[in-house]
């Protein structure tokens, strides 16, 4: 094999494996519990105990399509509505909720996440 292919195919290998795991390890900031609205605390509070919950679309399969969530297989985060003061309908925010007790905060509609420390 020639020698600039075998680079070639190295540094290949090792910048789709860099991807991938950068795909995997998602940097999501941080968000105390105390420092969400209100609304917010209501919203993790009615999820952690079942419910009931506002709006209809609460509790629906949230797909990470942004891919700004670690990846997981589907159906493994749910996604619940913050009410939002003042907002006609269900606004932008949300908290999303992984299968192992994890949960994000979003306030721009998916844009961007912190992750909820309890």
């Amino acid at each position: 094999m020639r020698p600039w292919l075998r680079l070639l195919i190295v540094a290949w290998l090792a910048i789709g494996g860099a991807l991938g795991l950068a795909r995997e390890n998602v940097a999501v900031d941080w968000v105390v519990l105390a420092d969400l609205p209100r609304e917010a605390r209501q919203t993790l509070f009615l999820i952690k105990d079942g419910g009931p919950f506002p709006y209809s679309r609460d509790g629906v399969i949230f797909n990470n399509y942004e891919k700004r969530l670690p990846q997981r297989p589907r159906g493994y985060y749910r996604e619940y509505t913050v009410k939002t003061p003042g907002s006609h309908g269900r606004g932008a925010r949300r908290i999303v909720a992984g299968r192992e007790q994890e949960y994000y905060y979003t306030n721009d509609h998916y844009r961007s996440f912190r992750r909820i420390r309890e």
